[in-house]
Protein backbone atom coordinates (compact mmCIF):
# COMPACT_ATOMS: atom_id res chain seq x y z
CA UNK A 1 0.00 0.00 0.00
CA UNK A 2 1.62 3.19 -1.18
CA UNK A 3 -0.66 5.56 0.78
CA UNK A 4 0.06 3.96 4.17
CA UNK A 5 2.27 5.87 6.60
CA UNK A 6 5.00 3.92 8.48
CA UNK A 7 3.50 4.24 11.98
CA UNK A 8 -0.11 3.81 10.89
CA UNK A 9 -1.90 0.48 11.44
CA UNK A 10 -2.66 -1.51 8.32
CA UNK A 11 -6.24 -1.12 7.10
CA UNK A 12 -8.12 -4.19 5.97
CA UNK A 13 -9.37 -4.04 2.40
CA UNK A 14 -12.98 -5.13 2.24
CA UNK A 15 -13.95 -7.21 -0.74
CA UNK A 16 -17.03 -9.16 -1.72
CA UNK A 17 -15.16 -11.63 -3.92
CA UNK A 18 -14.32 -14.05 -1.08
CA UNK A 19 -17.83 -14.41 0.38
CA UNK A 20 -19.35 -14.66 -3.12
CA UNK A 21 -16.97 -17.44 -4.14
CA UNK A 22 -17.61 -19.25 -0.84
CA UNK A 23 -21.38 -19.01 -1.32
CA UNK A 24 -21.20 -20.00 -4.99
CA UNK A 25 -19.20 -23.11 -4.07
CA UNK A 26 -21.84 -24.25 -1.57
CA UNK A 27 -24.67 -23.37 -3.93
CA UNK A 28 -23.20 -25.47 -6.77
CA UNK A 29 -22.38 -28.33 -4.39
CA UNK A 30 -25.95 -28.44 -3.06
CA UNK A 31 -27.34 -28.08 -6.60
CA UNK A 32 -25.55 -31.22 -7.80
CA UNK A 33 -26.26 -33.12 -4.60
CA UNK A 34 -29.99 -32.43 -4.84
CA UNK A 35 -29.98 -33.11 -8.59
CA UNK A 36 -28.46 -36.56 -8.02
CA UNK A 37 -30.33 -37.62 -4.88
CA UNK A 38 -33.79 -36.10 -5.49
CA UNK A 39 -34.40 -37.93 -8.80
CA UNK A 40 -34.90 -41.26 -7.02
CA UNK A 41 -32.65 -43.38 -9.22
CA UNK A 42 -31.52 -43.58 -12.82
CA UNK A 43 -34.97 -44.62 -14.08
CA UNK A 44 -36.48 -41.22 -13.29
CA UNK A 45 -35.82 -37.82 -14.83
CA UNK A 46 -33.60 -35.40 -12.88
CA UNK A 47 -35.42 -32.90 -10.66
CA UNK A 48 -33.99 -29.56 -11.80
CA UNK A 49 -36.70 -27.64 -9.96
CA UNK A 50 -35.60 -29.02 -6.61
CA UNK A 51 -31.90 -28.68 -7.53
CA UNK A 52 -32.23 -24.97 -8.39
CA UNK A 53 -34.27 -24.37 -5.24
CA UNK A 54 -31.75 -26.14 -3.00
CA UNK A 55 -28.78 -24.47 -4.68
CA UNK A 56 -30.37 -21.03 -4.38
CA UNK A 57 -31.22 -21.54 -0.73
CA UNK A 58 -27.69 -22.76 0.03
CA UNK A 59 -26.19 -19.77 -1.84
CA UNK A 60 -28.33 -17.22 0.01
CA UNK A 61 -27.89 -18.78 3.46
CA UNK A 62 -24.10 -19.06 3.13
CA UNK A 63 -23.88 -15.50 1.74
CA UNK A 64 -25.89 -14.12 4.68
CA UNK A 65 -23.74 -16.05 7.16
CA UNK A 66 -20.52 -14.75 5.57
CA UNK A 67 -21.90 -11.19 5.63
CA UNK A 68 -22.88 -11.46 9.28
CA UNK A 69 -19.46 -12.80 10.23
CA UNK A 70 -17.66 -10.06 8.30
CA UNK A 71 -19.82 -7.36 9.92
CA UNK A 72 -19.06 -8.68 13.40
CA UNK A 73 -15.29 -8.29 12.87
CA UNK A 74 -13.75 -5.67 15.14
CA UNK A 75 -10.13 -4.55 15.46
CA UNK A 76 -8.40 -5.03 18.80
CA UNK A 77 -7.71 -1.97 20.91
CA UNK A 78 -4.28 -0.43 20.36
CA UNK A 79 -3.15 -0.98 23.97
CA UNK A 80 -3.66 -4.76 23.66
CA UNK A 81 -0.74 -5.08 21.25
CA UNK A 82 1.76 -3.55 23.66
CA UNK A 83 3.73 -5.29 26.40
CA UNK A 84 5.73 -8.44 26.76
CA UNK A 85 2.84 -10.84 27.32
CA UNK A 86 1.08 -12.40 30.26
CA UNK A 87 2.89 -14.34 32.96
CA UNK A 88 0.55 -17.24 33.69
CA UNK A 89 2.56 -18.79 36.50
CA UNK A 90 2.47 -17.82 40.17
CA UNK A 91 6.18 -18.50 40.67
CA UNK A 92 8.67 -15.70 40.56
CA UNK A 93 10.99 -15.72 37.57
CA UNK A 94 14.17 -17.60 38.38
CA UNK A 95 12.70 -19.74 41.16
CA UNK A 96 13.19 -23.27 39.94
CA UNK A 97 11.90 -25.02 43.03
CA UNK A 98 14.22 -23.20 45.43
CA UNK A 99 14.30 -19.91 47.25
CA UNK A 100 14.63 -16.74 45.27
CA UNK A 101 18.16 -15.39 45.76
CA UNK A 102 18.28 -12.05 47.47
CA UNK A 103 21.01 -9.42 47.29
CA UNK A 104 24.51 -10.79 46.98
CA UNK A 105 25.83 -11.42 50.50
CA UNK A 106 28.10 -14.02 52.03
CA UNK A 107 25.95 -14.79 55.05
CA UNK A 108 23.15 -13.64 57.30
CA UNK A 109 23.11 -9.95 58.05
CA UNK A 110 24.21 -8.95 61.55
CA UNK A 111 23.06 -5.76 63.20
CA UNK A 112 25.82 -3.24 63.61
CA UNK A 113 27.03 -3.04 67.18
CA UNK A 114 28.79 0.04 68.41
CA UNK A 115 32.47 -0.42 68.96
CA UNK A 116 34.15 0.00 72.38
CA UNK A 117 34.14 3.54 73.68
CA UNK A 118 31.16 4.81 71.70
CA UNK A 119 27.72 5.36 73.16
Amino acid sequence: MADQKPGEPRKMRTSVKGPLMFSAFWGVLVFFAVLIFASGGSGHSPRFDLAFTGGGIAFIVSLVMAAMLSMSYKENAEHLGKGSGVNLTSRRPGSHGGAVPGPASSGPEKPETPGPGTN
